[in-house]
């Protein structure tokens, strides 16, 4: 018997047609199925390259200029403070990968419906004794046999397998004519009961897209964590300031009335006496004036911190704050509205919603996988015999043909790990549930007490400002008494001290209604739109 030439074999025809047909397979891609769109507007962030997803939040204040120092002085406005903090801070960094991550997830859990190309060679070659059974004699028995066989598989969301494949084989034995085998044929199995659906064999991929989302609202809670820790330094920082200018103003008004009081002593208006209170009161506005300088180098190296992280440099600027805080309140809108925009803005309740889908696609998953296993399959081919390649393929046109079609069937008996699954996803359900409720409850309460507290200090801007002028006319009364000589210095200082500390009180007020006002925003989730800042917005009602 002689070898068989490999040319016998003709597989580059049989492989360059499933090659074409792989290539062309693309227009069932499962990007493109219709039951594959995009539940979640917006998530094409985890298909831009990295050096793009760095930007997810570069520059996400619009039309903002970017604060330029000169020498070791900055000019920095409230809106460049938040934008410089949006571009160095290192937890946002950090955070804004996480969707790009997750988008990956959702890519891999995809591809669990691409179509996959297989191909198998072998070659195989026996030589055997057997038994003439007419002369009783043992002759040798020797055949070869050589398989090659190339396909595409791929499956559906519904359940089904399909598999497609071409297979050709040679078999040459000692005694007998080489005969070759050329076959087409196709394979398709649907699941009747576990594994049957969309709704099921999907969860995984929906699962991975509220992954998405769950990641961008994190982001969107820590940016919105950096810009109120930003703006409440911002606002510490301008208070510094105007304290430091208060208690110069002060010092001078003390040094002052310490001189008047020296020129009436000298004069013999008043007693040497009057002096003592005088000088107490500009040694204390000295050590309020030293107080404030150290409050307002540590309020602006807080402020650097979040405005100047990882810059050469990064506390060596000093900072003049150039926006004003707001003097006058706005007018109060209904607690009912500010507690609507809550329920639909904060981004931890979204997380925990978002959650909430996640537990109950676990529990389609947990459900289906307690039904017991019931396919129904179906194979179908043709096949041609002949003694050469070009031969079987001709002899496709023959009615030989291959049917095959049945059932298989198997359960696990007690099926005890699949139902404890399943009950523990409904619990962890019913958990969900319970700490969303409580959620609500927290963010109810904290955007009450800050509205409660933004009506305090709105109230006392209007008392502190009354206060602060009944002081100043005290004031003015109090130092003509003593210039009349019916006052003493002490009271005087007095008139003095109230009149700063109202002062004090009047200029924190303010401060107090801008900072509450970032709390209040924090509470109801709206801080990002309010201060420019636009992210990608999610349409999740489409999912399970």
């Amino acid at each position: 018997m002689k070898m068989e030439s490999p040319q016998k074999i003709r597989l580059i025809p049989l492989i360059a047609a499933l090659v074409i047909l792989t290539e062309s397979s693309g227009c069932i891609r499962p990007d493109h199925w219709p039951v594959y769109e995009q539940p979640l507007t917006q998530t094409a962030i985890e298909e831009l390259p990295l050096s793009e997803q760095e930007g997810i939040e570069n520059g996400p204040v619009k039309n903002l200029p970017v604060a330029v120092s000169k020498g070791n002085s900055l000019n920095l406005s409230l809106d460049q403070a938040l934008v410089m903090a949006l571009e160095t801070n290192s937890s946002i960094r950090v955070k804004r990968y996480n969707p790009v991550l997750t988008g990956f997830s959702e890519q891999m859990e995809r591809s669990r419906f691409d179509p996959e190309l297989f191909s198998k060679f072998s070659y195989a070659r026996d030589r055997a004794q057997k038994i003439n059974s007419n002369t009783g004699i043992w002759n040798r028995s020797e055949e070869q046999g050589q398989q090659a066989l190339i396909g595409l598989s791929q499956k559906l969301p519904l359940g089904t397998d399909i598999e497609v494949g071409v297979e050709h084989s040679v078999d040459d034995a000692y005694d007998a004519p080489e005969e070759q085998k050329l076959r087409m044929g196709m394979t398709i199995t649907q699941a009747l009961l576990r594994g049957y659906g969309s709704s099921v064999n999907l969860a995984r991929i929906h699962q991975a897209q509220l992954d998405t989302a769950v990641s961008i609202y994190e982001l969107r809670g820590v940016i919105e964590a950096v810009l109120a820790d930003t703006e409440i330094a911002y606002w510490d920082h301008v208070l510094a300031r105007q304290k430091i200018d208060i208690f110069e103003n002060s010092l001078d008004i003390a040094r002052k009335q310490l001189s008047e009081v020296e020129q009436c002593i000298e004069i013999g208006t008043h007693p040497p006496i009057e002096s003592a209170a005088a000088k107490v009161e500009v040694a204390l506005r000295k050590q309020a004036l030293i107080n404030a300088k150290s409050r307002f180098e540590e309020s602006r190296l807080n402020l650097l911190f979040y405005t100047n992280q990882g810059r050469d440099g990064q506390y060596e600027l000093e900072i003049h704050t150039i926006t004003t805080p707001v003097s006058e309140p706005e007018t109060m809108v209904r607690p009912e509205d500010h507690l609507k925009l809550a329920d639909q803005s904060r981004s931890d309740l979204q997380e925990a919603r978002l959650q909430m889908k996640q537990h109950r696609l676990e529990i389609v998953k947990t459900r289906n996988g307690i039904l017991p296993r019931l396919d129904l399959f179906i194979s179908l081919g043709k096949t041609g015999y002949a003694d050469s390649f070009s031969g079987s393929f001709k002899a496709m046109k023959d009615s030989t043909y291959d049917l095959s079609f049945g059932i298989n069937f198997s359960r696990t008996l007690g099926n005890r790990n699949t139902r404890a699954k399943d009950r523990g996803a409904r619990i962890t359900l019913k958990q969900a549930q319970e700490a969303l409720n409580n959620m609500r409850q927290i963010i109810q309460r904290d955007v009450r007490i800050a509205l409660n507290d933004l009506d305090r200090v709105r109230q006392q801007i209007d008392a502190t400002r009354v206060t602060r002028m009944h002081q100043e006319e005290a004031m003015k009364a109090e130092k003509e008494r003593f210039e009349a000589g019916t006052s003493t210095g002490l009271l005087v200082a007095q008139a003095q001290r109230d009149l700063l500390a109202s002062h004090i009180l009047e200029v924190e007020a303010i401060i107090d209604y801008n900072k509450v006002l970032v709390m209040l925003y924090l509470a109801e989730g709206s801080l990002l739109e309010r201060r420019g800042v636009h992210m990608a917005s999610f349409e999740t009602e489409s999912l399970p």
